[in-house]
């Protein structure tokens, strides 16, 4: 319920600087924080019709987190409604003038999928810098993009996209939620970092690596 289509996350120079401006400017929009900031106040007074309004408006984005997070586990539901759940239990914990209320949920999210895989024993470890650049080796250059012009052009779009998955799935979790936040959902690096509780330069660290891994990855189906 939470899918979208997979595209490529390689995604440089001004494209990528555009991309983090636009989640940077519907992050930190003041008048949408204060609005956000009343409507949470009214939920931590026991608001009913405030959680529902702001539960709406942050369920997509934050189930697409998760999915993409979890891959098919049967726990997606049961984490997003746990984080939703803690919106409104924990709402006088959330503070605008340090973080947008989505960067707040989307750490709630991440952490409640770090304690799922550490408990099903899925977390991949960070590679040695060392193990990072020789797999990098020969792998250069974005993913070519699988135009739609025609039915094999859609069916190789579709398998690319189930390759995509796949290689995200095996990244180390760290490398996986940084790719996630700053492509897919749209935050910039700065909340990113705050989401991981990491240096925006370790975020950035992060992100190159994972993409590096991913070229390695989808070599082969891309070629």
């Amino acid at each position: 319920m939470f899918g979208q289509a997979m595209v490529s996350p390689f995604q440089r120079d001004g494209s990528r600087a555009e991309h983090a401006r636009r989640g940077s400017l519907r992050q930190l929009n003041p008048p949408v924080r204060a609005e956000e900031a009343l409507l949470v106040s009214r939920i931590a007074a026991g608001d009913r019709l405030a959680f529902r309004d702001l539960a709406e408006r942050h369920a997509p984005a934050l189930g697409r987190y998760i999915a993409r997070m979890l891959g098919s586990s049967a726990e997606v539901e049961d984490i997003h409604q746990e984080t939703l759940l803690r919106l409104w239990t924990q709402a006088d914990r959330w503070r605008p003038e340090i973080a947008a209320l989505s960067t707040w949920l989307h750490r709630i999210a991440h952490n409640l999928c770090i304690d799922h895989l550490r408990r099903a024993s899925r977390l991949v470890g960070e590679p040695e810098d060392g193990e990072i650049e020789s797999l990098a080796n020969g792998v250069s250059g974005p993913v070519r993009e699988v135009g739609d012009a025609d039915p094999d052009h859609a069916l190789g779009q579709h398998r690319l996209g189930d390759q995509l998955r796949d290689a995200l799935a095996t990244l180390p979790e760290r490398q996986r939620s940084a790719l996630i936040l700053c492509h897919y959902q749209g935050l910039s690096n700065r909340d990113a970092a705050e989401v991981l509780d990491v240096s925006v330069d370790a975020l950035e660290s992060l992100l190159a690596r994972a993409r590096r891994k991913l070229r390695l990855l989808l070599a082969d189906v891309t070629s």
